[in-house]
């Protein structure tokens, strides 16, 4: 049974953080890691706690419409399982190799993000085993502090091993139109109204070019006159300018940036030309293939130059025009993946100060892919982190960053987040997020 067998790898997970152990504890996954590749990793050095078992669907109840999952499993598995039963999470991120614990720990968001928030939002209950080995069940009544810290926490705080979740009412295809813009003002106001409408499934948007906007608004339905696939030959980001509606089988509509990994493809010569996608296949363009890639040769690729911007930044929505207008002059990069972010309420892991600031519950996730990080002495991370805390934006962690540590816990709220660390790793086995995410090289 599922539940007896997880039973038995917590248990295992749990004695062996019972034992003393030297040094530091980092966390042995399976699959490709979605963190930005750092050329000089201190974890590298770290003892691994082996989490590799943990990835699987442990049940998926369609009359409560609930789901309960260990954090390895990746959200191409998840939805194939859930579509079984016509059911859908809220939220499923972009690429096949997501997993869902990566999506709680990073706080994924995508096209169902302007109703439903980031996948987290709707997190009814986590799993977590501290660094001293002790099982702790966290809900919004029961350890609530730890549960409203745990997503953004990138695995600092303990182990996340079950996740349970709800589930939502899907149809077999998307429906997607494409109403196109030469101007920013228009093409902003219009993509706020569609998110205060509500009448789409999905909002998101894709920024070509400074005059020449996208929104991709898509509608589940039950039948399709024709559909298109974006797993190997034709990609999607073109596609959305070269056509005024689509149609897409509800699995390859979430995945419908894996097979170019959010036009990064295009950093190798030739990988968007059609001939050369075909002669690769499916196997080759995928994320977990070109991911791969990135983590192995980043040492070699990085050594003496910065990496390429791959950034999501969080901008409240009444600011994002502001961002926008600074980004096209300073940056002059595109295209930008452009996803509404509605979240509930501010979130417990932010300074009080900082949250103080932030006008609105609607943010804006602005997605830089490849921006070249090449001018002479600047580095544009610290440029955009730079240009976030002066609007009271926000960045997803994943990537590099280079706050100093005054400015870092600024932002975030140091000690509500030393209080639950106490808590789940009273020893500091696991390093702490800001050590954790800082680039060192």
């Amino acid at each position: 049974m599922p539940m007896a067998r997880h039973a038995e790898k917590v248990a295992a997970i749990a004695r062996f953080l019972e034992q003393e152990h030297e040094g530091r504890l980092s966390l042995q996954k399976g699959g490709v890691s979605h963190m930005m590749p750092l050329a000089a990793d201190a974890r590298r050095g770290d003892r691994k706690v082996n989490l590799r078992d943990l990835a699987e669907i442990l049940a998926v109840d369609p009359e409560s419409r609930t789901c309960s999952v260990e954090p390895g499993v990746p959200f191409a598995d998840l939805v194939a399982a859930t579509l079984q039963h016509s059911l859908i999470p809220r939220l499923v991120p972009e690429l096949k190799t997501i997993t869902v614990g990566g999506a709680v720990a990073g706080c994924s968001v995508e096209s169902m993000s302007f109703r439903y928030g980031g996948f987290h939002d709707s997190a009814l209950a986590y799993e977590i085993v501290t660094g001293d080995g002790r099982v702790l069940e966290c809900t919004r009544t029961d350890n609530a502090e730890v549960f409203g810290m745990i997503h953004g926490s990138y695995g600092s705080l303990g182990i996340l091993t079950r996740i349970d979740f709800p589930l939502i009412p899907a149809r077999p295809f998307v429906r997607m139109s494409y109403p196109k813009f030469s101007d920013f003002g228009e093409f902003y106001r219009s993509l706020l109204a569609f998110c205060e409408e509500g009448r789409h499934d999905f909002v998101d948007a894709i920024i070509h070019g400074r005059n020449r906007f996208v929104i991709c608004l898509g509608t589940m339905v039950d039948e399709a006159p024709y559909t298109h696939r974006y797993d190997q030959v034709d990609i999607f980001y073109k596609s959305t300018w070269a056509r005024g509606e689509d149609y897409i089988p509800i699995f390859d509509y979430f995945f419908r940036y894996d097979a170019d990994c959010h036009w990064l493809s295009r950093k190798i010569p030739g990988m968007e030309l059609r001939v050369l996608r075909r002669l690769l296949g499916r196997q080759i363009l995928s994320s977990t293939r070109l991911l791969s890639l990135a983590h192995r040769f980043a040492p070699l690729l990085q050594r003496g130059r910065l990496p390429d911007v791959v950034l999501d930044c969080f901008i409240p929505a009444s600011r994002y025009e502001e961002f926008f207008r600074w980004y096209e002059r300073e940056m002059k990069y595109f295209p930008l993946w452009i996803v509404p972010y509605r979240i509930a309420e501010p979130y417990p892991f932010l300074d009080s100060g900082f949250s103080s600031r932030i006008p609105d519950r609607l943010f804006i996730d602005c997605a830089i892919y490849g921006l070249p990080n090449s001018r002479p002495g600047v580095d544009l991370y610290t440029t955009l982190e730079d240009k976030l805390y002066e609007l009271a934006g926000l960045k997803a962690l994943i990537s590099r960053n280079t706050y100093s540590q005054a400015r870092f816990w600024e932002i975030y709220d140091r000690q509500r987040y030393a209080r639950v660390k106490a808590l789940t790793d009273p020893a500091g086995r696991f390093r702490d997020i800001y050590e954790k995410v800082h680039c060192r090289g």
